[in-house]
């Protein structure tokens, strides 16, 4: 038998789960507020590792794979530990905020520091009780409010590890991204812990397919891990799309977009994403991609500003990726399914 796991002062035992609720403040009006992380410690030892969401605490579509995720049959013989926490940033959720009630990013202050600000100290208690325990790590995450992201899984350059789990977890796009300064994976990637960044949806928004996509992705990387079996996880339905680099098309003029591109099409160098009208209709601006690429992102509002970041296209390794690239997408759009239907809760 394998020995309890212990967090928050608290000891799990092998072939146990529970919730465990992490002190981490108490409001103005003398309300506790905690971050609550779900055990699950297999009866047979293995990998560790983390599940998190709502590190932006509009980013609920995180929320809901979590709860998916917990449901799920794979999970009732693990193999090792996983830690669930599927609200990191409490502050921000209850109020439907990406920020922390000091404005702070939260995902720009770790590792943070225990006697610090707010978001400093809510940042040290996730990286000492949960990340730093763990082998691996998968951080969800959506775009803005009126923003939406295709499902796509971004990656830290170099890491051939992370490139593996990746594939594995079987994203449309995959994409090579650059870690900023205070961003958990770049602490993370210092305290030796790989993660990765799933984004898809869009901020306060619930998405079936971004929903589907991130369950079967994270069982994917389990099965990888072997801490699950490979009966009950979704097979993947060809292999992800390998970006290196991504542009933005932004707003020539300020005015209403009308799109005419949505998330996951192919797009040809010179094509028109969208039109950008006065109210009156007497002038048009076209808004034109750079390069050919596929749409992993785009706003959703119709009113915008010169500038605005409007249409998000990651370009394809390699001219073979663009041309199975361009074919897989316009299946999908066609109706063509990326996962089965009746494989996924």
């Amino acid at each position: 038998m394998r020995e309890p796991f212990e967090i928050g002062g608290e000891h799990v035992v092998a072939g146990t789960r529970r919730t465990v609720d992490l002190p981490v403040s108490v409001l103005s009006d003398h309300t506790p507020v905690t971050m609550s992380a779900h055990v699950i410690h297999g009866r047979k030892p293995g990998p560790v590792m983390f599940v998190s969401a709502a590190i932006h605490g509009d980013e609920v579509i995180g929320v809901e794979i979590v709860r998916r995720l917990l449901r799920t049959a794979p999970l009732s013989r693990l193999n090792g530990t996983l830690i669930a926490v599927p609200i990191v940033n409490t502050f921000g959720f209850l109020n439907q905020s990406r920020y922390l009630p000091d404005r702070r990013d939260l995902n720009r202050v770790f590792p943070g520091v225990a006697h610090g600000s707010l978001a400093a100290r809510l940042a040290d208690i996730f990286m000492t009780e949960v990340v730093r325990r763990c082998h691996v790590g998968i951080d969800l995450h959506s775009a803005a409010v009126g923003r939406e992201n295709l499902p796509q899984i971004r990656l830290t350059p170099g890491n051939v590890r992370l490139r593996a789990l990746g594939e594995a977890f079987g994203a449309p796009v995959t994409l090579m991204s650059k870690t900023r300064d205070g961003s958990l994976r770049l602490e993370a990637d210092k305290a030796g812990v790989d993660v990765l960044l799933y984004e898809a949806g869009e901020g306060l928004r619930f998405d079936e397919f971004a929903a589907r996509a991130g369950v079967a992705g994270v069982l994917r990387v389990m099965e990888r891990l072997g801490m699950i079996a490979h009966r009950g996880v979704p097979k993947r339905r060809g292999a992800p799309v390998l970006c290196e680099k991504s542009t933005w098309a932004r707003a020539p003029s300020g005015g209403l977009l009308r799109t005419l591109k949505a998330s996951g099409d192919w797009v040809e160098a010179g094509a028109v994403l969208g039109v950008i009208s006065d109210p009156f209709g007497e002038r048009e601006a076209e808004v034109v991609a750079e390069e050919a690429g596929i749409v992993i992102g785009r706003t959703n509002l119709p009113v915008v500003n010169e500038g605005d970041a409007l249409f998000h296209i990651a370009a394809p390794k390699t001219e073979a990726m663009a041309e199975a690239a361009a074919e897989g997408f316009d299946a999908h759009h066609e109706g063509a399914p990326l996962f089965d239907e009746d494989e996924i809760i």
